[in-house]
């Protein structure tokens, strides 16, 4: 079909396309999330809401998923959750990823796994600078790196949990890369256990088909004199 004969949009047509790109931002910004979570996070209908998401999910920007269940599970089947593909990703970012994972593989051909550990290393010294720049200004590490990365366009957030607290990355840049070369998450966990001054534990990554990248940082443990 030529352009002449292109059928113009309507207002309505503007107007579904503006709240369907607003559906798929919430849950680059906010996760993994029901039709209910959507509908009450953006004042929509449940029957809107649900129209968006099958659009999306035809379109495949998104796919459903069982919600995942810490801790004890109650009665019934897991509510849905719908989570962005990576094809629905990269409709907010552009990326070189292609050129990156060959320029990796000829480093790592040139020079070894040594090299892509080095690399890795280097990655994230932007965010160990900026840490030490601006850590003082906030009231914890977690708080300062949560900060840092949000800065570097990581959309994170932190939620306690009984156990610590969990930081949520609802984004990552080089997912597609890192799947390749898992040497990239490895560095970053390195780095998050030496700014927060704990030993932490990465739970999900999108790298790895996960919806977010979350890592565990456990309460401090206490010790006791005797």
């Amino acid at each position: 079909m030529s352009s002449q004969d292109a059928m113009p949009l309507t207002d309505s047509d503007v107007l579904e396309a503006s709240t369907r790109e607003r559906v798929a931002r919430s849950i680059l910004q906010e996760g993994p999330s029901t039709a209910a979570e959507l509908a009450e996070r953006l004042d929509l209908t449940p029957a809107a809401v649900r129209r968006h998401l099958a659009a999306l999910i035809e379109s495949g920007d998104l796919e459903a998923r069982d919600q995942r269940v810490y801790g004890q599970r109650g009665r019934g089947r897991p509510a849905k959750v719908f989570c962005l593909t990576d094809e629905g990703r990269s409709e907010f970012y552009q990326a070189y990823d292609q050129l990156a994972i060959q320029a990796l593989q000829f480093l790592r051909a040139e020079g070894g796994q040594q090299a892509i550990t080095a690399f890795a290393d280097q990655v994230m010294e932007e965010v160990r600078r900026r840490f030490g720049a601006e850590g003082s200004e906030y009231s914890s590490p977690a708080d300062a790196l949560t900060e840092v990365l949000n800065e570097q366009g990581y959309v994170a957030s932190l939620k306690p949990v009984a156990s610590g607290t969990q930081l949520c990355q609802y984004h990552c840049p080089v997912a597609h890369v890192a799947r390749e070369f898992p040497e990239l998450c490895a560095a970053e966990t390195r780095v998050f256990s030496e700014l927060l001054g704990s030993h932490v534990q990465r739970l999900a990554t999108i790298a790895h088909g996960d919806g977010v990248c979350t890592t565990h940082i456990p309460h401090p443990v206490e010790r006791t004199i005797s």
